[in-house]
């Protein structure tokens, strides 16, 4: 057994049994090992940025890691906008990066690069294997340290690949469970929730699961708090039969005028809320200036044990129970076809436990509130603020639950980033549709522009034609077709309707290209 198989086979004995791949010349010996090895499950991607994508969103759903195979440096600097967002959403990843042999890097060839210097920004843990016998250990240790919610990346030279691993490989490590939250901050927790105080609790991390958002929901109506998510936790289960939760909205200004008056703030698995970005003359700290802020649980913290253990302190399993969403679905809408009657489309026609991706941006954003009734579904977000996630990201939940129907919505803008995932979503014969919001702008630029105060609000024409991506507009449903995906046209509402029902009544993957008009913006 070669070093390669032996790493294949310590993956697979950890059970990460998909590895998303874009090799070169320093990976084939892995890349041949995977014919000798059974279990793992290879997934081609045309670009470094698709491959961990689509390891973020097959984590956001599998609830473990997969694997990323990537070619020296430069793939890995492919990658990193993704790996950066799987960082920011607690979602574990293992990054296999190819580099050269290592007798080969004092010659210092043309792809020779820093990759631990380019990995660790991104990544909790960094290794780089030395030689053939260490790889299977070290393979389990990148799977250890991936546990619950790391990137971990382990570095392959070429000679350490194709090396004889006497060894064998390495059997699956002892993941850690979940932290148990000290007895202690639950003291200080209960008495601020029994305090009378204008309290939120405020929910977010890796998974905002149906259980959690229960009993949220019964420590408010026995205590008066109000419950919140963040504004993109990795991943929320939402619809009819769960919890009537709200999330912090977006902007900063919103955001600052949910949370008035809150004197108290518990958060679980979520951050002390701040702004995205700086604009002048607004706070950063998004709570009001005084708030007692308590973090009760970490993402890798027993959220849900934790949950529990207060709704026991303050006796709220016996005082209510929660509010939870009711079933209500909108009739298919007629007219103009904009974000808003794509919004309600997609709220009738979203099928049982659906998931979908959201990277619509400024077109996106009514289908998060009106799906709120909608049947039971997840509901995966864009963390890390990078975009180019979407597309892949529905290849990766696609891959981790074939059997469920996958809804990417995505901007026009960002599907160019990493457009190549629909050749993927095609060569895997993925259960996605995309809804793909086509207003031919950056318009979420051109709304950060209007309040970054730049220029006074209103670009020039050099900025302004820096803000739009039409001239030439370009055609979807001919970069679908000819990636293989089918793809239709809906410059209608009720053309947009008979399309999206009839891909979520079918198999496969689609693209449904929404002609929608631009924001309206005053400039």
């Amino acid at each position: 057994m070669n070093g390669a198989e032996s790493l294949i086979q310590t993956l697979v004995n950890g059970g990460v049994d998909v590895c998303f791949t874009n090799p070169g010349t320093s990976e084939m010996h892995f890349v041949a090992a995977l014919d000798e090895v059974d279990g793992m499950r290879c997934v081609l991607c045309l670009f470094e940025g698709v491959a961990s994508g689509a390891a973020a969103g097959y984590a956001a759903i599998a609830g473990k890691p997969a694997s990323t195979l990537l070619h020296l440096g430069p793939g890995l600097g492919n990658a990193l906008a993704n790996v950066h967002n799987a960082k920011k959403g607690n979602l574990p990843m293992v990054n296999i990066v190819g580099d050269h042999a290592t007798y080969h890097l004092q010659y210092d060839a043309p792809l020779t690069s820093d990759i631990a210097g380019v990995a660790g920004p991104v990544s909790h843990w960094v290794h780089t294997s030395c030689a053939s016998a260490d790889i299977a250990r070290d393979g389990a240790e990148a799977i250890r340290q991936a546990g619950r919610g790391q990137v971990a990346t382990l570095v392959l030279p070429a000679d350490v690949s194709w090396g004889d691993n006497l060894s064998g490989a390495a059997d699956a490590p002892v993941l850690d469970a979940a932290t148990p939250v000290p007895e202690d901050r639950l003291d200080k927790a209960a008495s601020m929730l029994e305090n009378g105080k204008a309290t939120v609790i405020m929910l977010g991390g890796r998974c905002v699961s149906q259980a959690q958002g229960e009993l949220a929901s019964r420590l408010a109506q026995a205590t008066g708090a109000r419950v919140l998510t963040e504004t993109f936790p990795a991943r929320v289960r939402r619809g009819a039969g769960t919890a009537v939760i709200e999330r912090l909205p977006y902007l900063a200004e919103l955001a600052i005028a949910e949370l008035e008056g809150t004197e108290q703030l518990l958060l679980l698995g979520a951050k002390a809320p701040v702004s995205f970005f700086a604009y002048p003359n607004v706070a950063s700290v998004l709570s009001p200036e005084g708030c007692d802020i308590l973090s009760l649980a970490g993402p890798n913290d027993d959220i849900e044990g934790a949950l529990q253990a207060l709704v026991t302190r303050v006796g709220a399993a016996s005082q209510a129970a929660p509010a939870l969403r009711e079933l209500q679905l909108p009739e298919a809408p007629t007219g103009e076809l904009n974000a808003g009657t794509v919004a309600q489309a997609l709220a009738c026609y979203l099928p049982e436990d659906a998931i979908v991706v959201d990277e619509g941006i400024t077109s996106g954003l009514a289908c998060f509130p009106a799906t709120a009734q909608a049947r039971p579904h997840d509901w995966l977000n864009l963390t890390g603020g990078s975009i180019g996630w979407g597309l892949p990201a529905a290849v990766g939940a696609a891959v981790a639950a074939p059997s469920r129907k996958v809804v990417c919505l995505e901007g026009d803008g960002s599907a160019m980033y990493t457009v190549q995932a629909l050749w993927t979503m095609a060569r895997e014969e993925l259960d996605v549709t995309v809804v793909l919001f086509n207003n031919r702008k950056y318009s979420v630029l051109e709304v950060e522009f209007a309040r970054t105060g730049a220029r006074g609000g209103k670009p020039g024409p050099k900025a302004a034609s820096s803000l739009a991506i039409g001239k030439p507009d370009m055609d979807f449903q001919a970069l679908a077709a000819g990636m293989g995906v089918r793809a239709s046209v809906a410059t209608t509402a009720e053309e947009f309707s008979q399309q999206l029902a009839s891909a979520m009544a079918g198999k496969g993957p689609c693209l449904i290209d929404a002609r929608i008009p631009p924001l309206e913006l005053n400039w």
